[in-house]
C-alpha cells in the first residue's frame, strides 16, 4: 500500500503524550519497579545460577527488530545427514528469578511486557531483560538449549533439551536477513532459515495449520523523536523465523503431553457459522473462494499487499478468538490439547523475558526431558497461571489498540474535514450503516458511520469528522 508518514511532535505538553498517559492510568499499567525488586534483580544479574554444560562453541545468531535489546532467542541451523539440525537457545530466566522472591512476585503482577510508542513496560527489570539475561551478541549467557533434528522434509526426528551456556555471535534484523538470503550473501546457518522455514510451512499446510500474514499498523519512532504510522506486511523471513518458534512450541507441547503435566496454548475449532460468515465476506470483497478450496488453502493464496485481501485477512483473525492457556496434571489430559490455527498441540515457551508463562513451560519441559518431577514452585503456580495470562493478554491487547487510537488521533487532529481514500474493511452485521475503514494513507484504521449500508470491501472516499487525541478517538463518514 502507498505510505505517506505523518508526524506529531514529541513535546511533553503534546496531546499525544497526554493521551498515552491516560492509557496508562485507565488500564492500570504498572509503573516503576519497586526498590526491593530492582535490588534483587541487580544481585541476580551479578550471580546467576549457571549450568555446567558449555555450548559457547556454537555460533548462534539472533533475529529481532533493530532496536530490540530484550533478546529471548538465538538460533543456529546446520545440515545433519539428509536432514537438518535446529539449535534454539532460549533465555533462562529461572537462572535469575528465585521462586517466591520480590522479583518473582512482580513478574506475576505484570505477566507480559507492554509496548507503548514512547516506551515499554517490561516484565522484568532492564538489568535482566535487556542485559544480564538477554542473549546479546558477544556475551556468555545461561539458556535452555533445544536441539531438534529434522528429516529431509522438515519432520521432527529427535528432540533434546538441556540447560547450557551459550554465546550469540551476531544480532541480525529481519530486513537484513531477508536481503542476505535474497542476494545469496547469507552464510549457511542464515541461508538455512529459508530452507527449514519453507519446509515447515509446507508441513503446516499439509496438517491444515494457518499463519495469517495480516498487514499490521506499525507505530514508528523517527530519529527526531516524532512518530509515524505505517502498514507493514510481513516479510518471508518473518514467517521462516516464526516457524522455528512454532517448531519449538510444538516440540515442547509433545514433551509435556508425554510426561503428563504441563501448560498448553489451546484454541478450539471455529464455532458454527464463523466460516460461513467469512465466505460471505469473501464474496463482498470479490475474492474467489471455490467450495472445494479449504479455508487454510485460500488464506495461503492471498496477497496482503492488495487492499481487499488485506481486509479479508484481518477478518480471518476473528477465528483466532478464544485462544487460552490450559493446564493439566499427572497424566489427566484436558479435552482440548490442540491449537486450531497451529493444527497441533502447541505451547508458549520461546519468549520468557517478555511473557510469564514461558518460564513455567520451560521448567516443565526440562523436567520431562530429564524424566524427573518438575520443581514444587512450578507445580504450585500452574493452576493460577491461565487466569493470570488471560488478564495480562487482555490488558496487552487493550494497550496496543489504545496506543494506535491515540497516535491516529494525534496525526489527524489538524485534518478534520479532509477527505481520504479508503476501503471498507468491516461492516456490523446488525447495523450495516456502521463499520470500519482502512485509509490508503496514512496507515489509519477507524470507525465509520453512514446513513445507508456500507459497501464491504469497496473503495470509498471518507471524510474525517473527529480526531481527538485526548479521548484517543477518530471517526469518519462517507462522502
Amino acid at each position: 500500500m502507498p505510505r505517506r508518514p505523518l508526524r506529531v511532535t514529541d513535546a511533553s505538553e503534546d496531546p499525544l503524550r497526554a493521551a498515552l498517559a491516560a492509557v496508562r492510568a485507565d488500564l492500570d499499567v504498572p509503573g516503576a519497579f519497586p526498590a526491593d525488586v530492582l535490588a534483587e534483580a541487580d544481585r541476580a544479574a551479578r550471580a546467576p545460577d549457571l549450568p555446567e554444560h558449555d555450548a559457547t562453541d556454537i555460533p548462534f545468531f539472533t533475529v529481532d527488530p533493530p532496536a530490540s535489546t530484550d533478546l529471548d532467542q538465538a538460533l543456529h541451523l546446520a545440515r545433519q545427514g539428509d536432514g537438518y539440525r535446529v539449535r534454539y537457545a532460549i533465555a533462562d530466566v529461572a537462572a535469575f528469578v528465585a521462586p517466591g522472591g520480590a522479583l518473582d512476585a512482580e513478574a506475576h503482577r505484570r505477566v507480559l511486557t507492554l509496548y507503548f510508542p514512547d516506551d515499554k513496560v517490561p516484565l522484568h527489570p532492564p538489568a535482566l531483560s535487556e542485559d544480564a539475561a538477554s542473549l546479546l551478541p558477544g556475551r556468555t549467557r545461561p539458556a535452555a538449549l533445544w536441539t531438534i533434528d529434522l528429516d529431509a522434509d522438515g519432520r521432527t526426528l529427535a528432540v533434546d533439551l538441556r540447560r547450557a551456556l551459550v554465546r550469540s555471535r551476531a544480532k541480525l534484523d529481519y530486513e537484513g536477513v531477508q536481503r542476505q538470503i535474497d542476494t545469496g550473501a547469507a552464510e549457511e546457518p542464515v541461508a538455512l532459515l529459508k530452507t527449514v522455514g519453507t519446509l515447515r510451512e509446507r508441513l503446516e499446510a499439509d496438517r491444515g495449520g494457518i499463519s495469517l500474514n495480516v498487514p499490521e499498523q506499525e507505530i514508528v519512532r523517527q530519529d527526531d523523536g516524532t512518530y509515524a504510522l505505517h502498514y507493514r506486511a510481513p516479510r518471508p523471513a518473518d514467517g521462516w523465523n516464526a516457524q522455528i518458534s512454532l517448531l519449538t512450541g510444538m516440540a515442547a507441547a509433545d514433551l509435556m503431553l508425554a510426561y503428563g503435566t504441563g501448560v498448553l496454548r489451546t484454541l478450539p475449532a471455529a464455532p458454527d457459522g464463523a466460516v460461513g460468515r467469512l465466505r460471505r465476506t469473501a464474496r463482498a470483497l470479490d475474492i474467489d473462494w471455490p467450495h472445494h478450496v479449504s479455508y487454510a488453502a485460500l488464506v495461503r493464496s492471498l496477497d496482503p499487499h492488495r487492499p481487499a485481501h488485506a481486509a479479508f485477512l484481518q477478518e480471518c483473525t476473528t477465528l483466532l478468538r478464544g485462544a487460552g492457556y490450559t493446564v493439566f496434571h499427572d497424566g489427566v489430559l484436558p479435552p482440548i490439547t490442540t491449537h486450531a490455527a497451529v493444527a497441533a498441540p502447541y505451547t508458549h515457551c520461546t519468549a520468557p523475558l517478555r511473557r510469564l508463562t514461558d518460564r513455567y513451560a520451560t521448567e516443565l519441559c526440562l523436567a520431562a526431558a530429564a524424566d524427573r518431577p518438575p520443581p514444587d514452585w512450578v507445580r504450585s503456580a500452574l493452576d493460577t497461571l491461565p487466569a493470570e495470562m488471560t488478564t495480562g493478554s487482555r490488558r496487552a491487547g487493550q494497550v496496543e489498540r489504545a496506543c494506535l487510537d491515540a497516535v491516529e488521533a494525534a496525526l489527524l487532529k489538524d485534518r478534520v474535514g479532509e477527505v481520504f481514500e479508503a476501503h471498507v474493511t468491516d461492516v456490523d452485521e446488525r447495523r450495516p450503516t456502521r463499520g470500519t475503514v482502512q485509509l490508503t494513507s496514512p496507515a489509519v484504521v477507524a470507525p465509520i458511520e453512514a446513513d445507508r449500508p456500507l459497501p464491504l470491501g469497496h473503495p470509498i472516499r471518507a471524510r474525517l469528522t473527529e480526531a481527538d487525541p485526548v479521548r484517543a478517538r477518530v471517526r469518519f463518514a462517507p462522502v
